[in-house]
């Protein structure tokens, strides 16, 4: 890992999430909140303390590898994370999932 800025990766499921947020507008304020939050990791990282990033304990990546969670929302019900890992390149930030905290 090196230190920001990053390059960021979609996984699929990340990718169908953001565009399905895009294709209505009635999430345009989430839409929003996710990509301001993306933009963080990618440009300050992980360690921005508006993130909260922290290890999501529950689940490994497609990998095996360690899997983070960084808030998008905070204090609100169903607040949306962002889940990712770093890799697969030194400077990279792949994005696992984006949606409401389970």
């Amino acid at each position: 890992m090196t230190a920001p800025p990053f390059k960021l990766k979609y996984a699929d499921e990340a990718s169908d999430v953001i565009a399905d947020l895009a294709a209505k507008r009635q999430y345009a304020d989430k839409l929003a909140k996710v990509r301001k939050a993306l933009r963080l990791l990618r440009e300050a990282g992980p360690s921005y303390p508006g993130l909260q990033s922290h290890r999501y304990q529950s689940i490994k990546g497609p990998n095996g590898e360690e899997v983070w969670e960084s808030y998008a929302e905070n204090r609100t019900p169903s607040a949306w994370r962002i889940w990712w890992s770093y890799g697969p390149d030194e400077d990279m930030i792949t994005i696992v999932a984006i949606g409401p905290h389970p």
